[in-house]
């Protein structure tokens, strides 16, 4: 067989699988029952978008934020201000329009947050985006002008989407279009010379800036697209909850946010969906069949019981289920990596060629 066959031959069953993948998606509602679709995959797929948005910076850019949380939130609370509701402002125009101000607050924001955090690298970067989101959640839930007593609830969603209490058809397929576009998106972004320079910033910023890249403007531009896509999770959310609140935004959430990439596989876009489903999974049925074990664990120890499984998955594999999955389909095919080398699936690919690529000067 020659090498362009062997090449093929996983690029052919990976589109295969996304095929059958997304046949099984849009035949759901008729698959699965209405609990199932607005509970669990509904559920999924607005963490999933938010989950990308951390992920994208990961992988691509080497920032682990975890200021994703407090940038969906500004999104949400924005357009729940715009629109009508019960609380906050007595603003009331159009659910898309308010959907789309929402989005472009938390891009601003994102921009000008991004041009302070993306001068910092490592560990300091992920305490100042931890402080960012920190500063939100204590910003929403001080002004009660915008976010009343008790969250802004009732918020007026589009017609297409009606109501997802009664109905959640509907709202899934909105959601189902968002994380496509938001993961085709992406993954061309990567494959431009834009993202081809990021991931040359990723694994040698100092060589990048030796050859005259702006480092902090590439890492900045970055985080607004981080901006972006967690804006577009923040305004699912609150068309799924049709209320938010400072507790929607907490620090809580921000831990789940992270977990749910890590679970998935925090270098692999697919990855984010991954998480997100086994997270939403696990959120609704371990209460169910969660053993007794004295008080270290029970139907009611949710947060034990995905400590649990984010360690194990940790331990077996840094690049989460995609990497487990990637590792098991490399050793079938017989390239086991060499001992104490890093896996193959643990950071996307990069052009070798990445620094020389022209890109934002």
């Amino acid at each position: 067989m020659s090498a362009a066959a062997v090449a093929r031959g996983p690029g052919l069953q990976r589109l295969a699988i996304y095929g059958v993948l997304a046949l099984l998606l849009l035949l759901a509602p008729v698959i699965f029952s209405d609990f199932f679709i607005s509970v669990i995959l509904t559920k999924a797929l607005w963490l999933a978008i938010a989950a990308a948005s951390l992920i994208f910076l990961a992988g691509y850019g080497g920032m682990v934020s975890l200021g994703q949380v407090g940038l969906y939130g500004v999104a949400g609370f924005t357009m729940a201000n715009l629109v009508a509701a019960d609380g906050g402002s007595p603003i009331a125009i159009d659910p898309w329009l308010g959907a789309f101000l929402g989005i472009a607050v938390a891009v601003l924001v994102g921009l000008a947050f991004g041009a302070i955090a993306c001068r910092a690298e490592g560990i300091y970067f992920l305490m100042i985006t931890l402080a960012f989101s920190v500063i939100v959640y204590y910003f929403w839930g001080q002004v009660t002008q915008l976010s009343g007593f008790g969250g802004v609830n009732r918020v007026d969603l589009p017609p297409l989407i009606g109501n997802p209490v009664t109905n959640g058809t509907p709202l899934y397929y909105v959601a189902l279009v968002a994380s496509a576009g938001v993961f085709a998106g992406l993954l061309y972004l990567s494959r431009t010379p834009f993202g081809l320079t990021l991931q040359g910033v990723r694994d040698d910023p100092t060589r990048m800036r030796a050859l005259g890249y702006h480092v902090a403007l590439h890492r900045t531009l970055a985080f607004t697209v981080g901006a972006l896509v967690a804006g577009i999770a923040g305004v699912l959310s609150v068309w799924y909850n049709t209320r938010i609140s400072p507790g929607s935004i907490s620090l809580a959430q921000t831990i789940d946010v992270l977990v749910i990439a890590v679970i998935g596989g925090l270098y692999r876009l697919e990855g984010a969906w991954i998480g997100a489903l086994v997270f939403a999974l696990i959120d609704n049925y371990s209460r169910d069949y969660t053993p007794h074990i004295g008080s270290i664990l029970g139907p009611d120890r949710f947060n034990t019981l995905i400590g649990i499984v984010f360690l194990i998955i940790v331990l077996l594999s840094p690049g989460g289920i995609v990497g487990i999955w990637s590792d098991l389909q490399a050793r079938r095919r017989g390239r086991r990596p060499a001992p104490g080398a890093p896996s193959a699936t643990t950071l996307p690919p990069t052009s070798t060629s990445a620094a020389g690529k022209p890109g934002v000067p």
